[in-house]
């Protein structure tokens, strides 16, 4: 078993997975949210966007990467996610 000494416990992607909270962590960051077909669009004043697909679940592997197209780190991103601002 992995000890988690000196490391803060951080939520895995995989308990961070409902598109709406989702959509909601990424409108907290400043990205503005459209309705497309198949996918949520993220657009930032900065020209930052992001795809965000309209099932009820984000698989992990697509979270991480819209993070990381959002400029945001994965911390940055359970912070938003919790609800709070950056």
């Amino acid at each position: 078993m992995r000890s988690n000494r000196g490391r803060a416990a951080v939520p895995k992607l995989n308990n961070c997975n409902h598109r709406d909270k989702v959509i909601r962590a990424i409108a907290r960051a400043g990205f503005a949210i459209e309705a497309g077909g198949k996918h949520r669009v993220a657009h930032h004043p900065d020209g930052r966007y992001t795809l965000i697909p309209n099932g009820p679940r984000v698989k992990p592997g697509t979270l991480r990467a819209i993070i990381k197209q959002c400029g945001l780190t994965e911390d940055q991103f359970f912070q938003l996610y919790a609800g709070k601002k950056l």
